[in-house]
């Protein structure tokens, strides 16, 4: 079993916040494509360009030796990744000895195969995205996908036992007349709600200002529906919670463009490649996967270290500005 490599207590970035939370990406690759998230022709990287399993674990113990505490597997879609479970199951080893949490975010078309063995590793919870619950327009969304295989994963979480959260990103025009109806379904299955503002990551076919659907004005209409009181609950994640009480469930918003969560930012992303970005809004980057192959763990932590410092204070995103705020794509970066 791996030891940690590196006593530091904590990685503090230039503004006094402590980085705890890193999303993990261990593909670029998706079985579906989402209108808002990538174009429909996507080019992935090479396969030779990612890191092996091994690395990807290698990597998680020195991050959690440097003083992560949690960890988000993402993609792409990670279920799609070969040899993911065995990632899961190296990195679960890591919970109670540094490590507090080990999560995923999945797009759910795997899930019904994975399940118990994510739960197994010691996961506890996940976050499935899912932007609506009729057949069609799910399969409009995502070009193609099978909303039944979706909700199968989500019954094979529930039975593994998995806290589940469902991920809606809020579409105008599109999925806005479901959000209610998507309220009242997590809160009969015990789950929690997040809604998601569309964010400019690279460029798609569709103009996003056109679905771009401000949260504050979302919030309202919910209101006049539902009660919505504020909640103490917390993630690590950049979600604002209320409490629902006429579900018993809570909702949460996330809300880049409207209101950025960027003051109590505590996390930083890499990306299946071993690029670390200190904030999503950014191109600025530093390189892991070089030192790592070269065995070299104190170049690693010099790059951790020089992460922090490029950390800005606050992310870029403007959704009127004719090109996106990066030019990678979500996929490319880690959800």
């Amino acid at each position: 079993m791996a030891t940690a490599l590196f006593d530091t207590p904590a990685l503090i970035d230039g503004f006094g916040r402590r980085i705890d939370y890193v999303r993990l990406s261990v593909t670029d690759r998706c079985d579906l494509r989402c209108v808002y998230c990538m174009p429909e022709r996507m080019r992935f990287l090479p396969r030779a360009d990612l890191l092996s399993i091994d690395e990807l674990a290698e990597l998680g113990g020195i991050l959690i030796g440097s003083g992560v505490r949690r960890i988000r597997l993402t993609g792409g879609e990670p279920l799609v990744r070969p040899g993911v479970l065995d990632l899961v199951g190296r990195l679960g080893a890591w919970l109670g000895r540094g490590l507090d949490e080990l999560t995923l975010t999945t797009n759910g078309t795997r899930l019904a195969g994975a399940a118990e063995a994510l739960a197994d590793a010691g996961v506890q919870r996940i976050n499935v995205s899912l932007d609506s619950r009729d057949p069609e327009r799910f399969r409009a969304i995502t070009r193609g996908g099978d909303l039944a295989r979706v909700l199968d994963g989500i019954d094979a979480a529930v039975a593994a036992g998995l806290r589940v959260k469902i991920n809606m990103v809020a579409l105008k025009g599109l999925n806005e007349d479901e959000i209610a109806d998507m309220l009242v379904w997590c809160g009969a299955r015990g789950f929690d709600l997040s809604l998601i503002e569309t964010m400019p990551l690279g460029l798609v076919e569709e103009d996003r200002t056109d679905r771009y659907l401000p949260l504050p004005e979302v919030r309202a209409a919910l209101e006049k529906r539902f009660t919505l009181t504020p909640s103490a609950h917390r993630t690590g994640g950049p979600s604002r919670y209320f409490d629902v009480a006429e579900t018993g469930g809570r909702i949460g918003f996330i809300t880049p463009l409207t209101r950025n969560f960027c003051a109590t930012c505590n996390r930083v992303r890499v990306t299946a490649t071993g690029t670390l970005y200190p904030c999503l809004g950014h191109a600025r980057k530093v390189e892991l996967r070089d030192p790592l192959r070269a065995g070299d763990q104190a170049a690693v932590q010099t790059a951790l270290d020089q992460a922090l410092a490029a950390k800005p204070q606050a992310h870029d995103f403007d959704i009127a500005r004719p090109s996106p705020a990066v030019a990678r794509h979500m996929s490319v970066t880690g959800g």
